[in-house]
């Protein structure tokens, strides 16, 4: 099978305290996201399951633990440093209000394609590395659908990807907390099925057939 879905590390302190955490070790969930992460374990079900390759941060391995130990089958789980977040070297443990008013802020924003950040990484360097992260999942063995679990901007990376997007539009993609996205990459090019979703329940989602997706036009609204 040729599904991701891209699960977003649910709400955290960082988020919280409005504070760039970056790869700040011991940076955990809030209460708000120990609730998210626990209802993922509704929202996602049981489906065939491929492998769980998650980002090595503790607050993306925080958030599926729940959804894993409910199981009733073991799953294989990878740590995979392709997926963890964006090194934003200097800019790691600032306030976003902060970082805002600087002029480098509008390159994130705008040229993100070109921003390197101090003593960090790049954003296109970053998209590189997810994307290699992502087609490793697929191929490896076994079948059902890959679970992926990350950060916001490496999963606005991977869907930019996904879109045919130029990189310097990825900044219209919205990412929230403990949000689930799915992505087909069967077929001649990436489908996006659902982005962003906060809501939905997936079981059914992601246990449909792959036939049952190749409709011309579109979906078949079941």
């Amino acid at each position: 099978m040729s599904l991701v879905a891209l699960i977003r590390h649910a709400h955290s302190e960082a988020n919280k305290n409005g504070i760039l955490a970056g790869r700040t070790p011991g940076v955990g969930l809030s209460s708000d996201g120990m609730s998210q992460s626990h209802g993922l374990v509704t929202r996602l079900g049981v489906f065939d399951v491929k492998e769980i390759r998650t980002s090595p941060i503790e607050r993306c391995v925080q958030t599926i633990t729940p959804w894993k130990d409910s199981f009733p089958r073991r799953i294989r789980f990878v740590e995979d440093s392709d997926l963890q977040e964006v090194d934003y070297g200097k800019w790691t443990g600032r306030k976003i209000s902060a970082l805002s008013r600087l002029k480098a802020w509008e390159t994130v924003q705008k040229k993100p394609s070109e921003m390197v950040f101090p003593d960090g990484e790049g954003l296109l360097a970053m998209q590189a590395r997810a994307m290699k992260a992502i087609h490793r999942g697929l191929k490896s063995k076994g079948t059902g659908v890959l679970v992926v679990v990350s950060h916001g901007d490496v999963i606005k990376a991977i869907l930019s990807s996904a879109l045919g997007q130029p990189f310097d539009e990825f900044q219209r993609i919205v990412i929230d907390p403990a949000s689930v996205t799915v992505i087909d990459f069967g077929g001649n090019k990436p489908r996006v099925l659902h982005m962003n979703d906060s809501q939905s329940h997936f079981e059914k989602t992601l246990t449909r057939s792959h036939s049952h997706r190749l409709l011309v036009g579109g979906g078949s609204g079941k």
